[in-house]
This record gives C-alpha cells, structure tokens and sequence, in this order.
C-alpha cells in the first residue's frame, strides 16, 4: 500500500503508523493531517474513494465523518455567541417562538451540552423527513422532552443538528450554509461542509463497514440498551426515522441538510478547525469563547450514549480513556460513528482530523484513531 502526503522533520513514523491501519486494521481509504501553531506538520492520504477500487483517495477527498459534523455546528453556534446575537441561557423558545411543547425553558446552553430532553422524536415520523429541512426543524419544534429539560444528560445524535442549526438560522438570519461557507469554509480554506453537493471539493467517498470487527476499547452499550426497549429513547433516537441509518451513499443523503451526522470533510478540514481553535488568537472564534465553549458543561453517565462523557458546549471533552483522550485537560472536539474524528489540543497547539471510508463499531475513537494519536503524541 502506498502512502503519499508529508511529514515534518521529526514525525517521519507517522507514515508508518498510517500505514498500520491498512495493514492491520482494515482501513481501504483514509486520510491523517496535523495542525501545530497554524502550521500543518503531517498531511497523510491512502487508498481508494469507492468499494470497487478504482477511484484513488487523494488530499482533498471528502468522507462523511457523521457526529464529527457537530463539532463544527457547535462552532457555528459560539460564532454568533461571541456576536452577540445568541445567549446561551436565554430560552430557545426566545428566538423561535414554535419551539415549545414542554421545552419553552430550554436554553441555548442545554442544547449545546445535550441537556435539553430533546434527544428523539417519540412518535414515529415520516423516512423522508430527514431529507427536508424545514420540516425536520419544524417537527423538532414541536417534538415535546423526554424528560424534565436540564434534570438528565442524553445525547441527541440527529436532532442535535435541527434544534441547533434551526436556531442559529434564527439569530443570524441567515441560512447554516450561507453562515457556514462566510464564516469558516472561505476563512479556513476548508475543501468540504455540510452534506456532499456544492463544496470546494467533488472528491467523495463511498463508505462501507470495516470487512473485521476491530478489538473494542470499550463496551458499546447502545445495542443492548436498544434492544432491552425498541420504544425508549435510545432506540428512538438512533432509528425514527430508519431512514437515519441506511442510505450515506446515495445522492439524497448526500444533498440533504443533516447537519448533526452528514458533514463531509477532509482530514485537512478538520486539523485546520481544530487548529485554528488551538492557537493562542484564533481567526475564528475569540479566544474567551474558545474556553467557555471547551469548559465542562455536563458530565456523568449519559442516558443515549450509555456511556460517562463530559460535554462543553457542543464538543466532547477529553478524558483519562484513551478513546477519548484527546491530548490534555484542556483536549476537546468531536468523534464520529465509524471512527472519523477531529480534535484540539490548546496546551501543544495541535488540530488533528482522520478520516476512514471503513466504518468500525467503537462508541468513540477506536484503533486507528489512537494507534495515531499516540503515535503523535511519542513523537512531541
């Protein structure tokens, strides 16, 4: 398998374990790119972009990176925190009056830090729904909690990405992609965006489940939880509509606005995200909201993740657990189903992203992801 891409003077084993992964753990198409004081210290690539290998992954393809997608959203929302334009502990309903049904006291914050209630639609929608956006924000406003807003932590995998992003809509008047393409795809150089259509880059990956189940780092709770109750709020939340999981591949997933699970991005994009946030006066958000957004906001045992997670607002904060670990204390960012992730490290000024077209099972970062992280990390 040839490796193409570069690194710095002193990261040259990095190639080596980049090249890992294919030979060991299943990857056919990835992508690892570094960020350190601004600077991009490793941009590594590999592989093929479709099952039938005749396309060739390159630096700018993009993949659908799933709930990595809401690390950028997150970002999105402190934006127009830091304008002014949003409160975080204002109701939501302040600024979007429809936003109500038992959620008229849940706040900006809440959202953020997945403790609004709001993790699933309790009555079955429509398959098509997510592929329509006024109307999936518009069922999101009238979706009543789970449970009492701010009494439980739980994780919204996809109506994180209607509640937020209908929000920001709101505030900024304007709409996600206009915001998203002013306000970080021009400004970072970022080849990808929501969903796949439209983007400085064409390059897009089909993905496909890993051909070997990889060793687990840790227990994925959500299938048991899942199956002791098809009508709780784990299941709902990963499977109404079932449209949810089936699909990535096809042109309608890909045209459609699913900002919480249908981001596309290179591994570039996401180093120079979490990058910039990293630096000591990033270009796109202030430094002060940097921290906020960074500072734990929730933690314990979530009730969808069935996991123990510390939130910030809207990134996952790093932990003593190695598929969660993302360098430091001060680590934040975002993993995403199949084992895409993007992160900052603030105390090296280091953005990572890697991208994989094998999709895994690891609740969180799994093998490949780590075996790269600390071998970054045994080389600083």
């Amino acid at each position: 398998m040839e490796i193409y891409g570069f690194c710095a003077p002193g990261f040259e084993a990095l190639y080596d374990a980049f090249a890992r992964n294919f030979r060991e753990c299943g990857d056919t198409g990835a992508a690892f790119a570094v960020r350190q004081h601004g600077e991009l210290i490793c941009s590594l690539w590999s592989g093929s972009a479709d099952r039938d290998a005749e396309r060739p992954f390159t630096e700018d393809t993009l993949v659908n990176v799933f709930s990595s997608s809401k690390g950028v959203l997150a970002l999105l929302a402190m934006q127009q925190v830091a304008a002014d334009k949003l409160d975080l502990d204002r109701p939501v309903a302040d600024y979007w009056p429809e936003f109500a049904h038992g959620k008229e006291t849940v706040t900006a914050r809440q959202l953020l830090c997945h403790r609004s209630g709001l993790v699933a639609f309790s009555e079955r929608v429509k398959d098509s729904l997510i592929y329509d956006w006024q109307a999936a924000c518009d069922e999101v406003a009238r979706a009543e909690p789970w449970w009492a807003p701010g009494s439980k932590q739980g994780y919204a995998p996809f109506l994180y990405g209607w509640s937020l992003g209908g929000l920001i809509e709101r505030v900024a008047q304007k709409s996600l992609l206009e915001l998203y393409r002013d306000m970080l795809a021009q400004p970072l150089d970022l080849d990808g965006g929501f969903g796949a259509e439209g983007h400085k880059s064409q390059r897009i990956a089909d993905v496909s489940p890993l051909k070997q189940p990889l060793h687990e780092l840790r227990e994925n709770a959500i299938g048991r939880a899942i199956k002791e109750d098809r009508k709780g709020p784990v299941a709902m939340a990963f499977s109404n509509p079932v449209s949810l999981m089936m699909g990535t591949n096809s042109r309608e997933w890909r045209e459609a606005l699913i900002p919480a699970a249908n981001g596309h991005f290179s591994a570039r994009d996401l180093a120079a995200v979490y990058g910039d946030l990293s630096k000591e006066n990033p270009e796109t958000l202030p430094k002060e909201w940097v921290r906020e957004a960074s500072r734990e906001q929730s933690h314990g045992r979530d009730m969808v993740l069935q996991a123990e997670v510390s939130f910030g607002c809207g990134f996952i904060r790093s932990s003593s657990a190695a598929d969660l670990r993302f360098g430091g204390s001060r680590g934040f960012g975002h993993p995403g189903a199949g084992g895409s992730v993007g992160f900052a490290d603030p105390e090296r000024g280091l953005g990572i992203g890697y991208i994989t077209t094998r999709l895994g099972q690891s609740l969180f970062m799994d093998r490949r992801a780590v075996g790269l992280v600390e071998s970054l990390y045994g080389l600083l």
